[in-house]
C-alpha cells in the first residue's frame, strides 16, 4: 500500500501543480483579471492554458485534477513506482485560481494575502489503486481534506490550534493542516476514518 509515500510526495505538489509560483507577488488589486478563455495564461512548460483537461489530467477552469499520480508530476522518472496510482485533486481559488488578477500571467495562488496562512486555501486528495498480498488483489483507497491555518491560529508540537485552543489538525506543509483522513485497505486492516479535526471536516469554515 503506497499511500503514505504518496502523502509525503505531495508537499512537492502544492509547486507543480502546472505553475510556478512568483517571487513578485502584489497585493495591489488589479482592475480587471485575465482569465483561461483569454488564451494568455501560460503552464510552467510554456503551455498556454485552456478550458478542459490537459493532457495530464489538470482541469484548471474546474479547479481540479483527475489522472494518474505521475501525471501530475509530468511522468517525472522519480515517480515510476506510483504510476498505477490513481489521483483526484480539487481545490479552491485561494489555492490555485483560475484568474490571473496580479498580471503575472500566472494563475494566482493565495490572491490578496502574502502567504497561504489565513488564505482560506484548501485541497482535496483522493488517492486509489491495487496491489497484490498472498496471491490476492487488495483495493485501496485514500482520501485527505487539507486546509490553510487561519491567520489567528498556533502551532505547537506539530499541530495547529485555533484561537480558541481547539485542535485543527496535524502540520502539513508548514502552512497547512490536514482535518480529515479516511483509510480504507483491508488487506492491511486499514478501515474508515483515519483522522477527523475536532473542530469538523466543513472546508467552508476555514
Amino acid at each position: 500500500m503506497k499511500k503514505i509515500a504518496l502523502v509525503i510526495g505531495l508537499a512537492s505538489l502544492i509547486l507543480v501543480t502546472g505553475l510556478i509560483l512568483n517571487s513578485n507577488f502584489s497585493l495591489a488589486a488589479k482592475s480587471s483579471c485575465a482569465t483561461i478563455q483569454s488564451g494568455q495564461l501560460y503552464t510552467s512548460d510554456g503551455r498556454v492554458i485552456t478550458p478542459g483537461y490537459d493532457i495530464w489530467g489538470y482541469n484548471y477552469q474546474a479547479n481540479m485534477f483527475n489522472g494518474g499520480y505521475c501525471d501530475a508530476y509530468r511522468n517525472d522518472a522519480w515517480c515510476q513506482p506510483y504510476k498505477d496510482v490513481n489521483l483526484i485533486m480539487k481545490w479552491n481559488d485561494a489555492w490555485l485560481s483560475n484568474k490571473d488578477c496580479d498580471g503575472d500571467g500566472l494563475l494566482d495562488r493565495h490572491y490578496g494575502y502574502p502567504s497561504y496562512i489565513g488564505s482560506g486555501a484548501w485541497l482535496t486528495n483522493h488517492q486509489s489503486g491495487t496491489y497484490e498480498m498472498d496471491g490476492k488483489q487488495c483495493d485501496w483507497n485514500y482520501f485527505v481534506k487539507i486546509i490553510a491555518a487561519p491567520a489567528d491560529a498556533t502551532k505547537t508540537g506539530g499541530i495547529w490550534y485555533a484561537a480558541d485552543g481547539t485542535e485543527i489538525g496535524a502540520d502539513i506543509w508548514g502552512e497547512f493542516a490536514t482535518i480529515q483522513s479516511v483509510n480504507n485497505d483491508p488487506c492491511a486492516g486499514f478501515n474508515g476514518i483515519e483522522y477527523l479535526s475536532p473542530v469538523g471536516p466543513g472546508l467552508g469554515k476555514w
